[in-house]
């Protein structure tokens, strides 16, 4: 899976980039989770600072276009989006994730 990132905008107010990317693939569609560890490996960041808020694959193409917002810290990412997204996207939000592992 390569990842070409496409655009970069910064939001500071938000405490985030929001990133347009596109992932060519040979197999089947990437998974959200594959995307968002692959994603925040290009950029250096945590995998828990990076929301993959769409995957866009048109029908029998080998790209994915997606959207995310990549923030500076995971507490910025639990405090600005909603429970479904960090849902999602496997990260817990104020501890929520020691809880569910018991």
């Amino acid at each position: 899976m390569e990842i070409d990132i496409l655009e970069q905008e910064t939001n500071s107010m938000l405490h985030r980039t929001d990133v347009t990317f596109e992932v060519v693939h040979e197999d089947a569609s990437p998974s959200r989770l594959s995307v968002r560890d692959s994603l925040a490996a290009k950029l250096d960041k945590d995998s828990e600072e990076v929301v993959v808020a769409k995957l866009d694959t048109k029908f029998g193409m080998r790209k994915t276009v997606g959207y995310a917002k990549v923030y500076e810290s995971a507490a910025d990412a639990a405090d600005v989006e909603q429970e479904y997204m960090l849902e999602r996207n496997k990260i817990a939000a104020d501890g929520e994730g020691e809880e569910a592992a018991e």
